[in-house]
């Protein structure tokens, strides 16, 4: 698996895309901010000006059901913000 899972689309990253040239990523857990720019850089061909990271630790769920108590909880992840330099643009939708 490589160092990006999946891009993060949602209204508020759509707009800092537009207006700051900000897009974001689910990344690998155990990936840095060098790793991750430059795995932008090969797969975009953008040149990234700005890397910041965020951990997010799964929280614990449980729910009531009619088979009972049902307890767990969601995954870990970490999220990725890439600012791209000068006019570069990533699409996501072209390979649609």
């Amino acid at each position: 698996m490589g160092i990006l899972i999946k891009p993060i689309v949602t209204e508020k990253l759509t707009a800092q895309g537009e207006k700051l040239n900000r897009y974001g990523f689910i990344v690998d857990r155990n990936a840095n901010k060098i790793q991750i720019k430059t795995a932008v850089e090969q797969m975009y061909n953008v040149s990234v000006s700005d890397v910041n990271t965020v951990n997010y630790h799964g929280k614990r769920k449980s729910r009531f059901t009619k088979a009972g108590l049902l307890k767990g909880r969601t995954n870990h992840f970490k999220k990725a913000y890439v600012t791209l330099a000068g006019d570069d643009k990533i699409n996501f939708y072209e390979n649609i």
